[in-house]
């Protein structure tokens, strides 16, 4: 578990962005103890930080020994930068006092920084641009793919609903594979079906809990309800392609038996997403294709 410290204000001068994109990024490690450092400026909103359960040390100044006391009493692995009054020198003063921990710094103006991540989350982010101005180890995020988004957007935002069937036992062992290669998609929510003859279950009920953009149901009785609230499926070559077919529900079909062969050969013949055996790039390929088609 990380101890990740945030070095960020807000006021009626700067403004309330820094904190609000930060609580967003705290959120993206939610198995870590988060700790913010702030000053108690004037207008500021220092209780949402509270609100959302994180640790809140109030800070008087910039002083390096002040937030490297932070650093010590909590311990801490990672620090996040998030003020532009704390420039190049500061951190790699604060690199050489503390060896290990690692430095992110949030940036939109392109300056010099001496972190281990540099972050630049809005949509014209310039990587190249960062070059000269970061170390050579550095990890340097730019763009929307990195864009820090808060809940209330994901949400109104459209989510893609996948259903995934790799038959009742899942012999093969491969939904939490899958599952592993549509995590890389963003706004996708995965509806598994499973039953208790998996001799997996145990570890799917685990990844599915840990992760929330999937759902696991054992032994339902609701398979057409859940094809029909759908956009499309994962599955085998097998009975659940006749029910898809017939539910007008699009599909990607993934043989992983022999007795597969000949349904298989007539996806392919007649065009259809189908893997003759599962393949985590073929399949991200795929995916594309459905994600693009479904969103039309």
């Amino acid at each position: 578990m990380k101890n990740i410290l945030f070095r960020a204000d807000s006021s009626s001068q700067i403004g309330l962005g820094h904190i609000m994109r930060d609580l967003v990024l705290a959120s993206r490690y939610p198995n870590s103890n988060i700790v913010f450092a702030c000053k108690n400026l004037s207008g500021n909103i220092n209780k949402q930080i509270i609100k959302n359960d994180y640790k809140l040390e109030i800070i008087s100044s910039n002083d390096i020994k002040e937030l490297s006391n932070i650093i010590y009493k909590y311990d801490i692995d990672m620090i996040i930068i998030d003020n532009y009054d704390i420039d190049y020198k500061f951190e790699k003063q604060l690199k050489k006092t503390h060896n290990n921990l690692t430095i992110l710094s949030l940036d939109d103006t392109y300056q010099k920084h001496h972190c281990d991540i540099l972050l630049n989350h809005n949509i014209n982010a310039n990587k190249k641009k960062y070059k000269k101005l970061v170390p050579k180890h550095c990890d340097i995020r730019c763009g929307v793919k990195h864009t820090l988004i808060r809940d209330e957007f994901i949400k109104e935002k459209r989510a893609l609903n996948v259903l995934l069937v790799m038959g009742g036992a899942d012999s093969s062992n491969l939904n939490i594979e899958i599952l592993k290669v549509l995590k890389k998609f963003d706004n996708i929510r995965v509806q598994v079906l499973s039953t208790k003859s998996n001799k997996n279950i145990q570890k799917l009920k685990k990844y599915t809990k840990n992760n929330k953009f999937t759902n696991l149901s054992i032994d339902t009785k609701k398979m057409a309800k859940y094809m029909k609230n759908s956009d499309f499926i994962i599955c085998t070559p097998s009975v659940t392609i006749n029910e898809a077919y017939y539910m007008d529900l699009p599909f990607i079909s993934i043989k992983t038996a022999d007795n597969q062969n000949e349904i298989h050969q007539f996806l392919k013949k007649n065009n259809f997403l189908a893997l003759n055996k599962f393949n985590p790039k073929k399949l991200n390929k795929l995916l594309k294709k459905m994600v693009i088609k479904c969103k039309k």
